[in-house]
């Protein structure tokens, strides 16, 4: 008899995936699926065979995934929850909006989080107001406090969630606030002001509501793809109330003259901070599209 289960953990070579019962079951993936070179990733949705006292059991097949990133190798996730830092350590936001286009590009929805905003109220503040324009909800909580928890509860419930950000910014503290979990934290080295990452494999958490948090690493060392760089501005929501109104077709947003974008920024109607990482970012892509083949 075959059940079907969603993959919470994978080590060594063992899968540890939850049937509809709440049943975890240990598992190894069939031959055939080495064969075909599908690598099971957590989150992935499995059909399985149980297993039996101390006998694993197997994963037969993986279902098609509805969107999936490799690093870290997860699949099927509703929501990035991007975090940054009001306080230290400085909030790397070049990174946040790296972790928005990837996101995006890979079909999953995006929010943001501003985590310590009871240290620096002006600089979450900022930084919300930054992100108002980019569909992300921005909300400014604070972990240690309470602020804002009830919120960003609400706006995770029942999804398959992660938090991604640099290291430091509070992601572990966070979930344990949230769900009342004890995800190890590493708190900041003094003397780099760069957290300690403590995770050691991904994992999805089943949590109250009926969604899943994804405890990670890597997502702040995350590489977006190669791609055509005009494609980038598609992921920047707040562009696209002004497609179709520039005068070059198509408009990168960047330099061109009667670009209807960066009226917007001159008028500040999209946050020019924001959109100044956006070149910077397009520039960055242009450059890898040009060295694909190298």
């Amino acid at each position: 008899m075959s059940l079907q289960g969603v993959i919470l953990r994978g080590v060594g070579g063992f899968y540890y995936a939850m049937d509809q019962q709440g049943t975890v079951h240990t598992l190894r993936a069939q031959g055939k699926l080495r064969r075909e070179r599908l690598k099971p990733k957590v989150g992935d949705h499995v059909e399985l065979t149980p297993s039996a006292g101390e006998e694993h059991g197997w994963i037969l097949a993986i279902q098609p995934r509805r969107n999936e990133l490799t690093r870290p190798p997860v699949a099927n996730i509703d929501v990035v929850c991007v975090v940054v830092a009001a306080a230290t350590p400085e909030a790397d936001l070049a990174l946040a909006d790296r972790l928005m286009v990837n996101a995006r590009r890979a079909g999953i929805g995006v929010r943001m989080a501003v985590n310590k905003c009871d240290l620096n109220p002006g600089r979450a503040e900022e930084i919300v107001r930054q992100y108002r324009g980019a569909d992300v909800s921005p909300i400014a909580v604070s972990a240690a406090r309470g602020d804002g928890m009830d919120g960003l509860r609400a706006a995770l419930a029942g999804k398959v969630h992660a938090l991604a950000g640099q290291s430091g910014a509070g992601k572990s503290t966070l979930i344990n606030a949230l769900y009342g979990l004890n995800v190890e934290t590493g708190g900041l080295s003094r003397k780099i002001e760069r957290g300690r990452n403590t995770t050691r494999h991904c994992e999805l958490i089943p949590v109250a509501g009926g969604g899943m948090v994804l405890d990670t690493p890597g997502f702040s060392l995350l590489e977006t793809e190669v791609f055509d760089p005009v494609e980038l501005k598609d992921s920047y929501p707040e562009f696209s109330p002004y497609e179709g109104q520039c005068y070059f077709q198509p408009c990168y947003h960047a330099t061109e003259p009667k670009c209807a974008v960066r009226a917007a920024v001159a008028a500040g109607a999209i946050d020019s901070e924001r959109h100044g990482r956006y070149v910077a970012m397009l520039e960055e892509t242009r450059q890898r599209w040009r060295e694909r083949y190298d």
